[in-house]
């Protein structure tokens, strides 16, 4: 009985041992490379997931910013294009005869092409609010130096849609104006305007002009073409624009939209009474007639005519623009082989990636000429 009771005692003792060590000896090397293995590749998952979820929102920030960028180059270039030839209550175009007295002189003007294309509407020619070409140099319209070549550059001419101040009829006694010239600023141009007489002016002029039933706008010439900056190591494209200023020198040229690559204007021209193509019309020479009110076709500034730019017969209606805008910064890991049609069909007109490694989009818009679409407003 004593027998049995030690070797029941004994046992119990060893398989109590036998759980200790095994309670206490851990993982073996071969369970350690396992986990080791599954670690690694569950760490290696999140990783991709990380790295892939970053290129992506990099490449939507890059893209949320070109939209942003040519969204607002196409609203401001709208809205100059929907005021030219805007001159306020003068129901007709702007022409020096006009004019109740000469205009100012602009220092150091932006002169367009044609006789009479400067900031304010001379004796001969007929007055040019609306004019663009294809930059072929640095310099261009005698205040450009630093034009991007083959973009295009425009010029508009309007004054502000909102009037200063009216000047009324005198009844019994002068009235005394409820404009004075401490309401305006020294540094702009104005046009008084009643319904048959104009005057520019400065806003640093002595005493307002004398035009009754007239108002007062803020007289305006914008320039607008794209240049190339350094900034650090990088080259960025950059939509600018020379605006008139009363000043020694006249236009003043500041940055607009950064990322503006090229920009291209096509003019909608009503030239006769035929079938009307409202196509692109590459290196023709259209002539005039006499227009039904209708846009024939869409042609580029290269190749229009002088007669078309001075509305001899024939009108601008409308103006289709395309504007290329290209990401700021370039992504090595994108390769940009891509070929950009700026309207048209010739090589002229279109702009390649090359290889290069950078993110483009182009946007296009049509703007309707309002103020071209009639001469004399009843």
């Amino acid at each position: 009985m004593k027998c049995d009771q030690l070797k029941r005692y004994a046992l119990k003792q060893t398989v109590s041992k036998t759980n200790f060590v095994l309670k206490n000896s851990g993982f073996t090397l071969l369970e350690l490379f396992i986990v080791l293995m599954l670690g690694l590749v569950l760490f290696a998952g999140v990783m991709s997931v990380f790295v892939g979820l970053r290129a992506t929102s990099a490449e939507t920030s890059s893209y949320g910013e070109m939209q942003e960028n040519g969204r607002f180059a196409i609203s401001i270039l709208t809205n100059d294009l929907l005021r030219q030839g805007f001159w306020g209550t003068l129901p007709v175009e702007m022409d020096n005869a006009l004019l109740a007295a000469a205009p100012p002189v602009a220092n150091n003007d932006c002169v367009g092409g044609g006789l009479n294309n400067g900031s304010f509407p001379q004796v001969i020619g007929h007055f040019r609010t609306i004019w663009g070409k294809l930059a072929t140099g640095a310099s261009e319209l005698g205040c450009i130096t630093d034009a991007k070549p083959q973009s295009d550059i425009i010029q508009v001419k309007r004054v502000i849609a909102n009037s200063l101040g009216a000047i009324p009829q005198p009844v019994t006694v002068p009235v005394i104006a409820p404009l004075t010239m401490g309401d305006l600023k020294n540094n702009r141009y104005y046009l008084m305007s009643s319904v048959n007489s104009a005057q520019i002016f400065a806003g640093n002029a002595a005493v307002l002009p004398n035009i009754l039933n007239s108002q007062v706008w803020e007289y305006q010439h914008h320039v607008f073409y794209v240049r190339e900056e350094t900034q650090g190591g990088n080259v960025v494209p950059v939509l600018m624009q020379a605006r008139l200023v009363n000043a020694a020198q006249s236009m003043d040229i500041v940055p607009l939209v950064d990322g503006i690559e090229n920009i291209r204007f096509w003019y909608g021209v009503d030239t006769d009474t035929d079938v009307d193509t409202n196509d692109y019309s590459d290196n023709v020479t259209p002539t005039t007639g006499a227009g039904d009110g209708v846009i024939d076709m869409f042609i580029p500034a290269r190749s229009m005519t002088q007669a078309l730019w001075d509305n001899n017969g024939s009108r601008i209606l409308a103006v289709r623009m395309f504007v290329l805008v290209r990401d700021i910064l370039p992504d090595n890991k994108y390769t940009n082989n891509n070929t950009y049609q700026l309207g048209g069909t010739t090589a002229v007109d279109q702009v390649a990636g090359g290889g290069d490694h950078y993110r483009r989009l182009l946007f296009s818009s049509t703007v309707s000429l309002q103020n071209s679409k009639v001469k004399v407003w009843n």
